[in-house]
């Protein structure tokens, strides 16, 4: 068992399914009315110190971004985000899709973390023919970001503050939020509200749970649009009781701490690891648990061979030329990933 692929790849937590197993013995409301989401709704305020926040679950990152996003921008403005963010590469033109045609800015900066000056000549750019431009609409940062990388909080509010003074809000895609928040060792206030964040989409899917991310509103006036945004959309679920089981079981006793703990541990074990081998280097700073890293040829060989499971990052190297050269590749630890499996993995790639 080497898999490294993807924390989307990895179990439920054995709590997750019992909490929902429990949720299938019971009749409830429907439509999010049930007394699971009540509980949900008040753990989740409490954590982000938010007692007014709207909280909505929905079952996928996908939804949970473009929904968010939706509520925030017009169809004639503009998200500002990182030119390798999820809304970009990985999310099929869905956020243009639910926002009804708003452009996503693409923003440069080192380890897929937006720079201030980056984004303020975006802004600045932006609108400058009037009527004939697209219009100033959000800006969207993700936090642990594409590359495996983790935005301070320092980093967070200078791109906030920036926001705040073109008067445009801030999505937080927190599909890894939990990975982020201990790897910083901060509140979940800290890294969102209080550091200038006005939505969250707070994911526990890549985190050990079946299929549940919450979309938290600290300003409640854009709750009742999303409401209507994500029944619209398809996203509202009948049996709703499914995933506030899911979210309940996650935030209970620090399971949702604990998990991203163990998968930013196995990272940093395998980081560590593939830097001692000759040669190896790491590509991006390990700050949560992904780990992008390249090592010879000869390595890689040893791996598939052996059944490893990971991405070459880009997807189009081969296998086939010199076993001394390098090859890029993404590994991602979950919460289930052991030391014995890193350990093997390290010892494969070896040779």
């Amino acid at each position: 068992m080497m898999w490294f692929s993807s924390d989307n790849a990895g179990p439920a937590a054995p709590e997750i399914m019992d909490a929902m197993v429990k949720a299938n013995g019971m009749y409830s409301a429907a439509y999010g009315a049930d007394p699971i989401m009540d509980r949900v709704r008040d753990r989740i305020r409490d954590l982000f110190e938010a007692p007014e926040a709207a909280v909505y679950l929905v079952a996928t990152g996908t939804a949970a971004n473009s929904l968010a996003l939706a509520t925030l921008v017009q169809p004639w403005q503009t998200v500002y985000c990182h030119r390798n963010a999820h809304i970009e590469e990985d999310e099929c033109a869905a956020p243009e899709f639910y926002t009804g045609g708003a452009k996503l800015t693409l923003l440069d900066g080192k380890d897929a973390k937006i720079t201030p000056s980056s984004l303020q000549h975006a802004i600045d750019f932006t609108g400058r023919a009037g009527v004939h431009n697209v219009q100033k609409g959000a800006l969207s940062i993700t936090n642990t970001t594409e590359n495996g990388t983790v935005y301070t909080l320092d980093e967070i509010r200078a791109l906030t503050s920036i926001a705040r003074a073109a008067e445009i809000p801030v999505h937080l895609d927190g599909a890894r939020f939990t990975n982020a928040l201990v790897s910083l060792g901060c509140t979940p206030a800290e890294m969102t509200w209080k550091s200038g964040i006005d939505v969250v989409s707070f994911g526990g899917t890549k985190n050990g749970l079946v299929g549940v991310e919450a979309v938290i509103l600290f300003d409640p006036a854009r709750a009742w649009e999303f409401e209507l945004r994500r029944k619209r959309g398809g996203h509202l679920f009948s049996k709703h009781r499914y995933l506030s089981a899911q979210m309940e079981a996650y935030l209970t006793n620090d399971l949702w701490l604990d998990m991203a703990r163990k998968a930013n541990a196995m990272a940093a074990r395998l980081s560590a690891g593939i830097l001692a081998l000759p040669e190896a280097r790491l590509d991006h700073p390990t700050e949560a648990n992904i780990v992008f890293a390249s090592w010879p040829r000869k390595g890689h060989k040893a791996a598939q061979e052996a059944g490893a499971h990971y991405y070459f990052w880009p997807f189009d190297q081969s296998l086939d030329g010199p076993d001394d050269e390098l090859l890029s590749a993404r590994l991602v630890c979950n919460w289930s990933t052991t030391e014995a499996e890193v350990d093997n993995f390290l010892k494969t790639i070896a040779g």
